[in-house]
Order: structure tokens, then C-alpha cells, then sequence
């Protein structure tokens, strides 16, 4: 097995050109409509947490990361002091497979959106593809029980921005450079949010 240090395989270029890739599709961002969308989706988080609802977020393999990456830093804290927010990841392990087997995979994420979903609440899909059967199955019930749903995906997403009333779309096909943006976008977000909400909270 070669080394990836190994001089032949020359992994500095490598590194680099997934570094230009990644600033491409950013600069992509701040060229676009992102910045906009993503003061709406904090504007409409922070009407909901006034409203007493609350935020629930999912996805499949590293969107799921992703999602309890998000959750994290709005029920603690992103960069100040204030009172935690109420944000779910649907991403429990041993509810995945209980729904998994009683039901199907298809099901692990509506199933849950049905249990605790509540009119007003925001749903927050995220999925590089934007059609996975069981995201897509999660804001159809979202939008059968009256929540907001708002997506996170990538260039080719059309399926999941069809269920959702604000959806972040990555200008990109690469499924890495997805996720790197989701990530922007949502710490974006999260700051905007904690200004809002923490707002004559004294700064940690």
C-alpha cells in the first residue's frame, strides 16, 4: 500500500485543488442570493422560538452529523451567552432502528416528525442530493401537519426544494463542497440567531 506521502502521488496538488473547489463554490455564495436567504431562514427561526416553537433537523450519514453539529450549538451556545434554544436532531440511534424495523428506513424520519412536529414549528431537512426517500417522506409530513420547512442542499435538489418554503441550495454537485457550505450557512445562521435572541444577554 503507497504512503500519501509518497512523491509520485503528489498530495499538496491534491489538497490544493480541493481547496480552490471549495473557495469557487463560496465565492459562488457571496456572488448569489445566499447571504439574503440566510438572514430569512434566521428571521423566521427567531419568529418561531418567539412564537414558543421550536426546531427540529435531520438528515442521512454526514447531513446527520451535520444536523446534531447544528442542534449543538443552538441548544448550548455558538459564540455568546444566552438561553439555550430548543433544537432536536432526529438522529437517536436506537429510534432510527426501533422505526427502522417496526417500519421501514424509508419512515425513520416522518415517523418522528409525527411524533413531535407541532404547527409552527421548523423543520430543517438537510441532503446533498436533495432525493432520499426518507427526507423527502419527512417534509411531506411537515407539510401535513402545518410546519415550516426549510432545506439545505446541493445544485441538483430539485425534488427537496419542491417541499420546502425556504430551502439554501449549494452551488455545487460535489458532495463534500455541500456539506462544507452547509456548515457555513448554518454558523451564519446560528450567529444571526444568538444576536437575536441574546440580544441584552451579557457576551461569554
Amino acid at each position: 500500500m503507497r504512503s500519501a506521502t509518497s512523491p509520485d502521488i503528489a498530495p499538496a496538488p491534491v489538497a490544493r485543488e480541493r481547496m480552490r473547489e471549495s473557495l469557487a463554490a463560496h465565492q459562488a455564495l457571496l456572488d448569489g442570493d445566499m447571504p439574503e436567504r440566510v438572514a430569512d431562514v434566521a428571521r423566521l427561526i427567531v419568529a418561531t422560538l418567539d412564537d414558543g416553537g421550536k426546531l427540529l433537523l435531520f438528515g442521512n450519514g454526514g447531513s446527520a452529523a451535520d444536523a446534531q453539529h447544528i442542534a449543538a450549538e443552538l441548544l448550548s451556545r455558538f459564540g455568546r451567552e444566552r438561553e439555550a434554544l430548543p433544537a432536536i436532531a432526529l438522529t437517536d440511534p436506537a429510534v432510527l432502528t426501533a422505526i427502522g424495523n417496526d417500519y421501514s428506513f424509508e419512515r425513520v424520519f416522518e415517523r418522528q416528525v409525527r411524533g413531535l412536529g407541532r404547527r409552527g414549528d421548523v423543520l430543517v431537512a438537510l441532503s446533498t442530493s436533495g432525493s432520499s426517500p426518507n427526507v423527502l417522506a419527512a417534509l411531506a409530513a411537515a407539510r401535513d401537519l402545518g410546519l415550516v420547512t426549510v432545506g439545505f442542499t446541493g445544485a441538483r435538489g430539485r425534488a427537496l426544494r419542491a417541499l420546502c418554503d425556504l430551502c439554501l441550495v449549494a452551488p455545487s454537485e460535489e458532495t463534500a463542497v455541500i456539506q462544507q457550505i452547509y456548515m457555513t450557512a448554518a454558523h451564519a445562521i446560528c450567529d444571526l440567531v444568538e444576536r437575536d435572541v441574546g440580544a441584552g444577554a451579557s457576551g461569554a
